[in-house]
């Protein structure tokens, strides 16, 4: 009987440390790169805005946490997760089986395919076009990866810039011929603004290196985060909140593949 009432005593003793470890969020701090609209930019006053953004702030608030946004350049995402900078990153970060390795990821977010952009009448029209032109890309992104493993392969000079504006700055003064990102991003950000009226975007790049689902990139084995953060983005989808933020960026253009 005394080794049962131990064994009782030492159970509830280790359940006891378990919730005193557990951490219990009151703010959530989401690294961002803000140059890549519509998933996320800087409106005129400074504040940010977007897809990501407004996501971000539906899961705070249905969490019933506080949302901090924390910018960087987005090759500092990874390395801001290992140094505590922040406790997520919502940034159009894909899944990958190389980011798997050194990062965990929530539920899925959103998906979409990777495209080229040229000015029209360039001769650009797809990859096998590009031998001996000059392409762009976004650091850390999976676009650089496949620059690196295909087009660097295939005769194309590549070129890494900070940030995804840098990259069009150089697409639109003429020293790049074409540049390499999200489709979405590229249609519903650049060709949209007044700088991308004369360029047009390819069909999607379909490649392994190119995968489309995007997720909030947490720490590996924070397996209380990712519990929480997939709580709030499931009762987004149950309660339309999702349906209505989506609408508002992409009209009837569905985003969420649902897995």
């Amino acid at each position: 009987m005394k080794k049962a009432l131990l064994t009782l005593s030492a159970l509830a003793l280790c359940m006891a440390a378990g919730s005193a470890l557990a951490k219990e969020y009151k703010e959530l701090r989401f690294g961002v790169d803000p140059s890549y609209a519509p998933f996320e930019s800087k409106a005129a006053d400074g504040s940010l805005v977007g897809f990501d953004i407004d996501l971000g702030n539906a899961i705070c608030a249905e969490l019933k946490v506080k949302c901090k946004w924390v910018e960087s350049d987005f090759d500092g995402m990874i390395p801001g997760l290992k140094a505590n900078k922040f406790d997520g990153v919502i940034s159009s970060m894909t899944v990958t089986e190389a980011r798997e390795k050194v990062i965990d990821f929530s539920s899925e977010l959103f998906s979409g395919p990777t495209a080229l952009v040229y000015k029209k009448g360039s001769g650009v029209s797809d990859v096998a076009s590009l031998k001996g032109k000059k392409v762009g890309y976004e650091q850390g992104t999976i676009q650089e990866a496949y620059a690196k493993a295909v087009l660097d392969k295939a005769g194309v000079t590549t070129q890494a810039y900070a940030n995804q504006d840098q990259v069009y700055a150089d697409l639109t003064s003429g020293r790049l011929d074409a540049s390499i990102q999200d489709m979405l991003q590229a249609e519903l950000g650049f060709l949209k603004s007044p700088q991308g009226a004369a360029y047009e975007v390819s069909k999607p790049v379909n490649d392994p290196l190119l995968p489309a689902k995007t997720a909030v990139g947490i720490s590996k084995g924070n397996k209380e985060l990712k519990a929480l953060l997939d709580k709030g983005i499931k009762a987004l989808h149950d309660d339309g909140t999702y349906a209505t933020i989506q609408k508002k960026h992409f009209g009837d253009l569905n985003l969420y593949s649902g897995k």
